[in-house]
C-alpha cells in the first residue's frame, strides 16, 4: 500500500519549528527529515550518535526532538536528559518499547513504535508544540 504524504497545512504548528532527528538508521533518519521538511519544519541533523545528537544541542536549541531508544550500543538517555533540563519536548521513535528502562524514565513522553505511518509521526511532533 503506498503512504500518501499528509498535507503541510494539516501540521501548520510544525512550520518554522525546528526538530532534532536523533536516529541511527540511515533510511529512517532520512524518511524522517523529508516528512519534517514537507511539513514545514527545518530539522536539527539528522544524529546517528549520542556524541553528535549532544554537540548539535550545543550550538543549536531545537523546539522538539524525535529520538530513537537505542543507537548502536547506546541509549539515548543523556540526550533526553539533556532535552528535559532545557525545557525541549521530545518522543520516542522506536522499536524497543517494553523491553526498555528508558521508557520508564521518561513515562511522561509520548513513544511511537516503528514503524509509524507519515500521519502518526507529524501528528504527534504537533502536539509536542501545542
Amino acid at each position: 500500500m503506498e503512504q500518501q504524504p499528509a498535507r503541510a497545512e494539516s501540521f501548520g504548528v510544525l512550520s518554522g519549528a525546528r526538530v532534532l532527528i536523533v536516529e541511527d538508521d540511515f533510511i529512517i533518519a532520512l524518511d524522517l527529515e523529508t516528512m519534517l521538511a514537507g511539513a514545514g519544519a527545518t530539522v536539527a541533523g539528522p544524529c546517528r550518535t549520542v556524541e553528535d545528537a549532544l554537540a548539535t544541542l550545543d550550538g543549536d536549541n531545537p523546539t522538539a526532538a524525535i529520538l530513537d531508544i537505542r543507537l548502536g550500543h547506546e541509549t539515548v538517555a543523556p540526550v533526553a536528559q539533556q532535552l528535559s533540563e532545557r525545557g525541549i519536548p521530545f518522543m520516542f521513535y522506536t522499536g524497543q518499547i517494553d523491553t526498555d528502562p528508558i521508557c520508564k524514565a521518561w513515562p511522561d513522553h509520548k513513544i511511537v513504535s516503528k514503524p509509524a505511518n507519515q500521519r502518526t509521526i507529524l501528528a504527534t511532533v504537533a502536539n509536542l508544540l501545542k
